[in-house]
């Protein structure tokens, strides 16, 4: 009897310690982990892809979809199909009521199993950007061997809930590969240039729509901070090797993968018409020349409080480059006053070549620069004053 009653013991303890803690990842396409929620917490469906441990009793409104491992591995890319309409009626609804093409925000597996943030991306966003899971670490770090599952989670929520993509970065001289930086010839450099961008822009190439228009594919941002602050090119082992052809070099393979894609080149402190933005105009120009191999420019926008009076005459001047779409990439204004965003927000209004604005975050809590509480919502996800101020400026 008493062994009996120890082996009952043991499973119910057993039991609790497999239980899935609250905030913890409890079911989704490809999960195969346990799906039960500590005491107090309920398995919460969120899409598809990802349900939650989240604080509370289960929800009376939606039940949540019967949790079951697929028959068949879930898609390693983009589906062909056309993706829903998107749903949300914020910020994204309003931003293309004015004619420009979305209101987008960065994202990745991390941002994607938080249901408040996903909640915030349904509903206020019509673009994701992802954060680092198309960089070269993540999806190269080792010569010819390519990883792409977080890229693919980034994806294939996007395209499952309507929203377009922004691809970032392919080329770029941070959070890069070792092996990629100590590479000296001149031919390899360029045929490791070629291999990755054939491999991580042709992944997804034809499979995604922007604005819903099928054949189009993802935008893809092709460069990331190339230029020193007086607009001269920078030292990385791009520039070193292979000098300013290793930007067409990059160009001439995504545009040989993916013909159809908008391709952009981006960076920061394009936040005025200063030097570094005329060294980007001069720049573009001299690539696009000849045959047009760069579509859209970039402004990152990291503002500083107070910083977003030259926001226009930046927009203004990189569109002069002849580029046929400029847009602000990665916005965040340190203590996100309301003054700042609304002015950033009526720039892009302002210059018609501007096709929209992504925000490098949802909530302050995820931000890379939390201290400086720089998005449009707060660390619980509670829309700021800004946000109500961009809801107007918008309207």
């Amino acid at each position: 009897m008493f062994k009996v009653a120890a082996l009952v013991s043991f499973a119910i303890l057993a039991q609790h310690v497999s239980a899935v803690a609250v905030w913890g990842q409890c079911g989704g396409i490809g999960y195969n982990g346990d799906t039960k929620c500590d005491a107090g917490s309920t398995c919460v469906y969120s899409n598809d892809w990802y349900s939650q441990c989240l604080p509370g009793a289960a929800p009376t409104t939606t039940p949540q979809p019967p949790i079951t491992t697929p028959t068949t591995p879930p898609p390693t890319s983009a589906p062909t199909t056309p993706p829903p309409t998107s749903t949300g009626t914020g910020l994204d609804a309003k931003m293309k009521a004015k004619g420009k093409k979305y209101f987008g925000s960065c994202a990745d597996s991390n941002t994607l199993n938080i249901a408040a943030n996903v909640a915030v991306l349904k509903s206020d966003f019509g673009q994701v950007t992802p954060e680092n899971s198309m960089k070269w670490d993540a999806t190269e770090n080792s010569r010819g061997s390519f990883t792409f599952s977080g890229a693919d989670t980034l994806v294939n929520w996007a395209v499952s809930n309507g929203k377009m993509i922004r691809g970032h970065t392919l080329v770029w001289h941070s959070q890069l590969p070792g092996w990629v930086s100590s590479i000296g010839d001149k031919a390899t450099l360029t045929s490791v240039i070629q291999n990755h961008i054939t491999n991580v822009a042709g992944r997804y190439k034809g499979k995604l729509y922007v604005d819903g228009d099928p054949g189009t594919s993802l935008t893809h941002c092709i460069f990331s901070e190339i230029l020193n602050e007086d607009g001269s090119l920078r030292s990385s082992v791009f520039s070193n090797v292979l000098g300013e052809s290793f930007v067409t070099i990059a160009f001439t393979a995504a545009r040989s993968t993916d013909p159809s894609a908008k391709l952009y080149i981006n960076d920061y402190n394009l936040d005025s018409n200063n030097a570094k933005v005329q060294g980007m105009v001069s720049l573009v120009k001299r690539i696009n020349a000849g045959t047009k191999y760069i579509d859209g420019i970039g402004t990152q926008m990291h503002l500083e409080a107070n910083g977003a009076g030259g926001a226009q005459a930046a927009l203004t001047a990189l569109a002069s480059s002849g580029v046929s779409e400029v847009a602000i990439t990665e916005l965040d204004i340190k203590s996100a006053s309301t003054n700042d965003y609304t002015t950033v927000v009526k720039a892009c209004l302002a210059v018609s070549q501007c096709v929209g604005i992504t925000t490098w975050g949802v909530s302050d809590v995820n931000s890379w620069r939390s201290g400086n509480t720089p998005l449009l919502f707060d660390n619980n996800y509670r829309p700021k004053a800004a946000y109500n101020a961009v809801i107007t400026a918008l309207s």
